[in-house]
């Protein structure tokens, strides 16, 4: 009985551990298609996710410069469904009608083109 009691909650924080291994779920109902219709709010995210400070912002914003290092260097492992759909949505339109931001990003977040090489093959896929 002891052991089972041991062994029960030692699978739960293997569960919870698990859980915290994902990025937060809080911004999965963001409107990407408002944001990537708009460009005065796609400038707004843009300009967030390009400069060094955070001033400019959102929360959401400043959660999604927070993780692109990680989210890069692990594939989105810690990414549920709903955002790895809105990531290529969201790089699919980068790549297709904003190729000056686009390029602006990999500048700043791969400036020895490590991840543009991993990713290249994904990257001719979303090519329309």
């Amino acid at each position: 009985m002891k052991a089972a009691l041991v062994f029960v909650s030692a699978l739960a924080v293997v569960a919870v551990s698990a859980a915290e291994e994902k990025y937060t779920t809080k911004y999965d109902n963001v409107n990407l298609d408002d944001i990537l219709g708009n460009d005065r709010l796609f400038n707004s995210y843009a300009q967030c996710l390009l400069e060094d400070g955070d001033a400019n912002c959102t929360a959401d914003g400043k959660e999604l410069k927070r993780i692109i290092p990680d989210a890069l260097s692990n594939q989105c492992a810690k990414c549920n469904e709903k955002q790895k759909e809105g990531t290529r949505k969201v790089l699919k339109h980068l790549i297709n009608h904003k190729p000056d931001v686009w390029a602006q990003l990999k500048a700043k977040y791969d400036p020895d083109g490590t991840y543009s090489k991993k990713y290249e093959d994904k990257e001719k896929e979303l090519r329309e």
